[in-house]
């Protein structure tokens, strides 16, 4: 009797075996699924801020994704198109050439300097807009360079187009059916500054609108950010800008701004 109360005793209090063992499994059973679950996010979590932090300093100091918001440079850039920046291209000496097409910040010469706004907003839309899926910031702007400084560029020669420093321009990248220019202009490019365009010449907004403002339209070189060499989306428009095509040849004047 004393051997089968003890038993009895032992199967209701042992954690080893009884009751106890299963209630401790099952907890172990249904509690193991909720860790895995829980580190397998936060690996993810972890992952994810690690790629986005190292696609952030690319898009910061080497290629950055542009989208095209706008037709100003139509055909060799559609709207929606996300072109590659590049960042390195005038970093080592180098400036931008006749022909290129940039991508600049236009405070200052293309819109007014304006008080800054909520600061993490900001933040958050420059990263959107660094990582190709945001629209780009209202003050950012992609065109064509036609002058350098100290180029002579002039609107029109008595075929309709664009002389720098005497020399006609060959421009095949320009919109089916628009003139060079309907706008007839002078001007002289200040050393360290860009004389921009679009291909597009009847739906842009370039340094021919600015003439008569501050600065005449002229874009301070650093203020370009890059230039853009690659359409990188859609997948069937994947290729080269066309960047430096149309440039004159045997002009006086410096390649460089």
């Amino acid at each position: 009797m004393d051997t089968e109360a003890e038993l009895t005793q032992r199967g209701h209090s042992s954690p080893d075996t009884g009751e106890g063992r299963p209630r401790f499994a099952l907890w172990g059973r249904r509690a193991l699924p909720g860790w895995r679950a829980f580190l397998t996010w936060r690996r993810a979590g972890v992952l994810g801020v690690l790629c986005t932090t190292f696609l952030l300093l690319i898009s910061n100091f080497v290629v950055q994704p542009f989208l095209i918001p706008s037709r100003s440079m139509e055909p060799t850039l559609q709207v929606g198109d996300r072109v590659l920046v590049n960042k390195l291209a005038y970093r080592f000496g180098d400036g931008p050439k006749r022909g290129d097409v940039v991508v600049f910040d236009g405070t200052g010469s293309f819109v007014p300097e304006r008080a800054e706004g909520n600061p993490i907003g900001e933040a958050l839309h420059g990263a959107a807009s660094a990582l190709g899926i945001g629209e780009p910031s209202d003050t950012d702007f992609v065109k064509r360079v036609v002058g350098v400084g100290g180029d002579d560029v002039v609107c029109c020669d008595a075929g309709g187009r664009i002389k720098v420093n005497g020399v006609p321009l060959q421009e095949p990248y320009l919109y089916p059916g628009d003139t060079p220019s309907k706008v007839p202009f002078r001007i002289v490019v200040p050393l360290g500054t860009l004389w921009v365009m679009g291909d597009h010449r009847s739906q842009s907004r370039d340094s021919r609108d600015h003439l008569g403002e501050p600065g005449g339209g002229m874009v301070p070189v650093e203020k370009v950010i890059g230039r853009a060499d690659w359409i990188g989306w859609p997948v069937p428009r994947w290729g080269p800008t066309a960047t430096g095509t149309g440039a004159a040849t045997g002009s006086s004047g410096g390649g460089h701004g």
